[in-house]
């Protein structure tokens, strides 16, 4: 049997903002989801602050260890965005202005508007790829292996929407839930050998506490759906030998 195509990503948000608790952070999960239906699986995900010895040690290491890396925030016209920039240095590349982003800039603002700080947003590391953006134009930046993206979350998910059909994942990561109203510790030992039998999947435990009653979900994960549906049929025994019924899925809230 072949081994499962295994493609990895990470994602880096950055941002001062996003530390501080000021703004909610909502494109992780949206790109982790995006990536997942694709086969690409996020393998991590890092909130850094905006500071270019740090944005460039995140990059080059996770570049180094992923096939995608993601960044999000920092791309915008004032003096605290400086993602663009730092990744060039992480790449040794020059920070240019690229021809065809001031032409999107100066389409949509106009000679007049398109003032200095603005102008940033069309320089990008010297030999770069633009990434479409269908909402606000100022484009988003590819080189290598990493995607440089918005931090707003509406112009983020629509350029990651554009550009998802470029990226090339592996084989599908499946899942199935089963829930039970058995609590982690009492499950923890079967739980564990299950695990050592089934080492092409991942299981998960999820505790919950419903109408007055603690219980845990437990997720099976992995590429091949006939190991997923076995583990899941044993599963099902061990809740019942503990004295609960089984359930599909989630509980009903």
């Amino acid at each position: 049997m072949n081994e499962p195509r295994i493609v990895t990503a990470a994602v880096i948000v950055i941002g001062n903002e996003i530390l501080s608790g000021r703004t909610k952070d909502s494109n992780l999960n949206y790109l982790a989801t995006g990536l997942t239906e694709i086969g690409i699986r996020l393998m991590e995900g890092r909130f850094i602050p905006d500071i270019e010895d740090v944005i460039v040690a995140t990059v080059n290491e996770l570049r180094a260890k992923h096939d995608y890396v993601f960044t999000t925030g920092g791309i915008g016209p004032t003096h605290d965005d400086i993602t663009s920039a730092s990744i060039a240095k992480a790449f040794g590349l020059n920070w240019v202005l690229h021809p065809r982003a001031e032409k999107l800039l100066l389409d949509h603002y106009g000679r007049e508007n398109l003032t200095e700080a603005r102008l940033r947003m069309a320089h990008t590391p010297e030999g770069a790829d633009l990434i479409d953006n269908p909402v606000s134009v100022a484009p988003g930046i590819k080189i290598g292996n990493v995607y440089v993206l918005a931090g707003v979350p509406r112009i983020c998910q629509a350029m990651f929407d554009g550009l998802k059909a470029q990226l090339k994942g592996g084989d599908k990561v499946l899942s199935r839930t089963v829930s039970g109203y058995v609590g982690e510790g009492t499950i923890a030992r079967d739980l564990g050998a299950l695990q050592e039998r089934y080492t092409m999947l991942d299981i998960g435990s999820y505790p919950f506490f419903r109408g007055g009653k603690f219980g845990a979900s437990f997720v099976i994960r992995g590429t091949e759906q006939a190991k997923i549906d076995a583990a899941a049929i044993e599963l099902h025994d061990i809740i019942r030998n503990l004295g609960a019924e089984p359930i599909e899925g989630e509980p009903a809230a």
